[in-house]
């Protein structure tokens, strides 16, 4: 392997991983489910109609599961708790509870559809036709293709894992960020903040931070912490791409107001 192949296929990499968080964190989280952030309404548009196609997850049935975790966080009703079902058990119960909340709005239960009444847009055509295999049948095409056509395998992977990254980004955020870290805030949860799945994850990590303020577009609360999907959401901004809902705290509003409540 030489060395230009070898950080070919790291760029490859980290470039179909961030496009994939950019995706969840960005568009699925801040912007449709807590409304931090507005999206332009050509972007918004472009995102509700690809979602499905760039991550295999439908944008709407991912908030409105995304919903439900706040509101029930580490309970028995929390879809997916390291707490109440175990850190290694979290993966198959996120994918389990993403597949039954997708279910329930596709046959317009209330009880989830009111979750989600404020996202005017429906469930993607592919999880209604059951036809939710298709986009990562899709991206493995494409990696097959690269595969095939540069002679590349290790490159073709790269990209498929990058792009198909949400379920372990997931399970870093649900399970480790609700089990090992530290506190800033007193939430009635079992959110924490770990530095390492921050990284990882483009600032989810700062679970504590973001369970204690939902609303807003930034999840870091202190000068050491570091938020790249805000960092992603200024750079968005800039360009006209997206507008913050609601105002951004400052790092003196971030801070608790005694020292009791750190843990």
């Amino acid at each position: 392997m030489t060395p230009s192949y070898f950080f070919a296929c790291i760029a490859v990499f980290v470039s179909a991983y961030t496009l994939n968080v950019i995706y969840v964190s960005v568009f699925y989280h801040r912007a449709f489910t807590h409304r931090a952030i507005q999206l332009h309404p050509w972007l918004e548009f472009f995102v509700i109609h690809t979602g499905s196609w760039v991550t295999g997850l439908d944008p709407k049935g991912w908030a409105c599961m995304h919903r439900l975790h706040h509101q029930y966080s580490d309970t028995p009703m929390d879809p997916h708790s390291p707490t109440i079902n175990g850190i290694w058990s979290v993966l198959p119960r996120q994918l389990y509870s993403y597949k039954k909340t997708l279910a329930a709005l596709i046959l317009k239960r209330k009880s989830y559809l009111s979750v989600v009444s404020d996202i005017d847009f429906p469930v993607n055509w592919l999880n209604k036709k059951h036809l939710w295999t298709i986009p990562y049948l899709l991206q493995a095409a494409i990696a097959i293709t690269l595969g095939i056509t540069f002679d590349a395998w290790l490159l073709a992977a790269c990209y498929w894992i990058g792009m198909m990254s949400h379920p372990i980004q997931g399970w870093m955020v649900n399970a480790l960020a609700h089990r090992y870290g530290y506190r800033n805030f007193n939430t009635p949860d079992n959110s924490k903040n770990n530095s390492a799945v921050a990284w990882l994850v483009f600032g989810e990590g700062y679970q504590n931070n973001h369970h204690h303020l939902p609303s807003s577009a930034k999840f870091s609360a202190r000068p050491s912490e570091v938020d790249l999907g805000y960092l992603i959401c200024r750079i968005f901004s800039i360009f006209g791409l997206l507008s913050f809902s609601h105002p951004v705290p400052t790092s003196d509003e971030w801070l608790p107001k005694s020292p009791q409540v750190l843990q």
